[in-house]
């Protein structure tokens, strides 16, 4: 993807293997087959700029929310719970986060995030 190979800094929400082998074989047969939903899906997994996990506490809200603009054009909600991070509507938990990156920083994931227009998938 040209995206992540410009100089970024970029923030990706990186699902593990296991978050993949989680989604149905039929949607990620759909995913190979559909270019333009596949980089829609792949693109909403990153948000431009550097966000660590210590700079989310001083973005959020009075209830834990904060929200960014993915490079895919939609809104993404995260939430902070104690010292949990959940990603999305569907809550997928950050399992490892603030991996540095060259252009960037990764947070690990436990589930694929689908943009909103491709929950029906």
């Amino acid at each position: 993807m040209k995206t992540l190979q410009g100089p970024g800094p970029f923030t990706v929400f990186a699902p593990t293997d296991e978050a993949f082998g989680k989604v149905p074989a039929a949607t990620l047969a759909g995913l190979k087959a559909d270019k333009k939903q596949l980089t829609s899906v792949l693109t909403y997994h990153v948000v431009p700029g550097k966000v660590l996990a210590a700079d989310l506490k001083k973005l959020a809200d009075k209830d834990g929310y904060v929200t960014v603009k993915t490079v895919e054009g939609s809104d993404l909600k995260l939430h902070l719970a104690g010292s949990m991070v959940h990603v999305g509507a569907d809550n997928a938990n950050v399992v490892s986060a603030d991996v540095a990156a060259s252009n960037g920083v990764i947070h690990v994931i436990d589930k694929v995030l689908l943009p909103p227009a491709k929950k029906a998938m």
